[in-house]
């Protein structure tokens, strides 16, 4: 069976070996194999695929909790298939919803920077409708910022 090194392991799945050793230590993984001689930690395909799991879920701002259940979840296979969806759902419209905030803020930052372009330019026109055009995001930006 062959077996990786924490910095192929980095490599493969992008967390830094800090994260690897915490993720070890809290039980998200492992334990992992030693080499019996130098004691360094030796990285299992399965490993890898936990990890890669693991490293999509911090990506998506998953919680060290959530990483629990779903690694717990992934070990119960079918049995926890439910479960499993409903925490993944959760993530995906907590994402949803992001995504509408930022895109607020995105259209927020367009027109103010169209308006300060017309300003540039001395475009009274382009200014008056790049103001009107901010103030009409001005409510979902409100909102979005609470």
């Amino acid at each position: 069976m062959s077996t990786m090194t924490m910095r192929e392991t980095e490599s493969r799945t992008g967390l830094p070996a800090p994260t690897l050793r915490y993720y070890e230590e809290i039980g998200l993984i492992g334990p992992i194999a030693r080499e019996e001689h130098s004691g360094h930690r030796r990285y299992s395909e399965a490993d890898l695929d936990a990890l890669q799991a693991l490293a999509c879920l911090r990506g998506m701002g998953v919680g060290i909790e959530d990483m629990r259940t779903y690694q717990a979840n992934r070990a119960l296979g079918a049995v926890a298939a439910g479960e499993q969806r409903d925490l993944l759902t959760r993530h995906a419209r907590r994402i949803e919803a992001e995504i509408e905030r930022l895109t607020v803020h995105v259209r927020y930052l367009a027109e103010k920077a169209a308006l300060w372009d017309a300003r540039d330019r001395g475009d009274a026109r382009a200014e008056a409708t790049a103001k009107q055009r901010v103030e009409e995001i001005l409510p979902a930006l409100e909102g979005s910022l609470r």
